[in-house]
Formats: C-alpha cells, structure tokens, sequence
C-alpha cells in the first residue's frame, strides 16, 4: 500500500510538471505570436508612412482665373493692347511646405512672346493651395505681319498661352529638404466681343 501510495504521488508529481511545462510553453507561443504581429504591424505603419508622408510631390502651378481688365484690338493695322488681372494657384500636396522662389509667367502668341507676369516668392503650406494675384500687359508688337493673328481678331477670338516654371523646397519635419519644382502650360481664349478670358485649360 505504501508502494502504491508513493507511485500514485510520484504519477502525480509528474503530471503537475507536465501541466506546468505546457502552460510555460503555450505562454511563450502566445508570447511569440504578439511579437511577430507587432512586427508586422510596425512594418505596415512604415511602409504606409513612407508612401504617404515621406513621399515628396512635384507642387501643381496653375492659372486659375483670368480677367480682362483693358482691351483694344484692331484688324487693320493688326494690332492688340490688352491688360490682364489673374489669379495663379500653387497647390501642395505634400506634408511639408514648398517654399518657392521668385519665378516669371510668359504669355505667348502663336509662340511668339506678347508679355510676361512676375510671380514673387513664397511659401505654400503643408496640403494646402497659395492663390496670388498678378497683372499682365499684352501686346502684338513682336508678332509678325503673316501671323493668323488679323483673321482672329475679325472672328472675335483671340488663343494665347502661359507658361512658367517654378523652382523651390519641401520641408518636412524641419529635416528634409527635397528641391522640386513645378510647371505651368496653360491654353486660354480671349473673347474679344464680350472683353472675357474663357476655356482656360492647363496640364
């Protein structure tokens, strides 16, 4: 009996080890399985991270409104006076801001220059759009005698172009730096009747 009594204590001894080891081991898997899902976590945070945040945009530079304040344009002699007010946008969608230098908007003719805008330096917040005002003066004095431009002024239509680069940096976090700039190519026509800019369309 007291054989019997010390094996049955000794199975149980056991037993209790056994139950002890296992409740440790299912502890150090359960241990492990957070430690791989934290990883994994961490790993998508960054990665979200770095393709939404630390990824640096080129800013959009645009033309957004544009409205005749002067106009004179004649068939005979050919000839046109035109003075323009317009609103040029800069639009970040960065999370850092752009800070931009001073830049130049040239309007053309039939890619003949007619006149140029300045655009003074700035600063355009972290996603957000800067508008800024500009007046421009227009004139055909550098367009040549064999240009469309006589039968556009008869119909009433008048197509110039803008375009400008500009050039500056993108801060984030007070570390980054990145230079990146931004191009404008616009199309717009002058409804020479009603004295309007209208279908203005850049890329």
């Amino acid at each position: 009996m007291a054989g019997q009594s010390y094996e049955q204590r000794k199975t149980g001894t056991e037993s209790s080890a056994e139950a002890s080891e296992e409740l440790k081991r299912k502890k150090r898997m359960k241990l492990v399985v957070y430690a791989a899902a934290f990883a994994i976590f961490q790993t998508i945070v960054i990665l979200v991270f770095s393709l939404t945040v630390m990824r640096i945009r080129n800013p959009k530079f645009r033309l957004t409104s544009v409205t005749v304040e002067d106009l004179t344009a004649a068939p005979s002699p050919v000839s046109f006076n035109m003075k323009l007010s317009a609103q040029v946008s800069v639009k970040n969608s960065n999370f850092g801001h752009f800070k931009f230098d001073n830049t130049t908007i040239w309007f053309d003719y039939g890619g003949v220059g007619v006149g140029e805008a300045f655009v003074a330096k700035g600063r355009s917040k972290a996603r957000s759009t800067k508008n800024m005002n500009v007046t421009v003066e227009l004139n055909s004095n550098n367009i040549p005698n064999n240009s469309s431009l006589e039968s556009e002024i008869k119909a009433g239509f008048m197509a110039l172009t803008g375009h400008s680069k500009l050039s500056g940096k993108v801060q984030l976090m007070k570390l980054i730096k990145k230079k990146k700039s931004a191009e404008m190519n616009c199309a717009m026509l002058v409804n020479l009747v009603t004295r309007a800019v209208q279908d203005i369309n850049c890329q």
